[in-house]
């Protein structure tokens, strides 16, 4: 009968978890190095606007001049968002993508039913129920549209359009483009309104 000796102790045997999870680690943060590496214009200094400082900024793509904007003006702490020149302050420069087909009729996340042939849009963060100018950066052309639903959740997408707000910008066929948008007002209609 074998010795207990020649068996190791359960306590260092694996069933591989460690090893999986180390690898798992180390592809994410390899991951994460690539990214960071592939920005243009990394750590780029920049010379803000009627001051001799220079501030590091991040990811600015070639031939744009870039500034800190300081804002504090709705009473909430400073925040710092690149300036792009032509744009107002708060404009976003982006891909824009559109709703495909199946989303009609169902649910957007400020309650309302989906319709493709109005103009609305779903985006992050900008306010639901408030209205926002959407620049084709290519052709020039805008159109306003009225946030009402969450997204896009897709790398790089800044903005989803309704398909009336996608063809009257000129990017159905391409299905993506670049574009600017900028809030035109921030305050959400009020539930009484939206029932009427």
């Amino acid at each position: 009968m074998p010795s207990a000796r020649n068996f190791p102790s359960r306590a260092y045997q694996t069933n591989g978890t460690v090893g999986w999870l180390v690898l798992f680690l180390s592809l994410l943060l390899a991951q994460g190095c690539a990214l960071v590496s592939t920005l243009p214009n990394w750590g780029r200094q920049a010379t803000i606007p009627g001051s001799s400082r220079s501030q590091t900024v991040l990811g600015i793509a070639d031939g744009q001049q870039a500034a800190i904007i300081k804002s504090s003006s709705n009473g909430l702490s400073p925040q710092r968002s690149l300036k792009i020149p032509g744009a107002t302050v708060g404009a976003h420069i982006g891909e824009a993508s559109w709703y495909g087909p199946g989303f009609n009729g169902k649910k957007t996340a400020n309650g309302e039913t989906f319709d493709d042939s109005k103009f609305t849009a779903a985006h992050k963060t900008l306010p639901l129920g408030s209205k926002a100018r959407v620049t084709n950066i290519d052709t020039g052309g805008s159109v306003e549209v009225e946030i009402n639903d969450r997204g896009p959740y897709v790398n790089g997408r800044i903005i989803d359009l309704s398909h009336a707000a996608a063809k009257a910008l000129g990017i159905i066929d391409a299905g993506i483009a670049m574009v600017r948008v900028e809030l035109l007002s921030g305050s959400p209609k009020s539930a009484d309104a939206r029932e009427k």
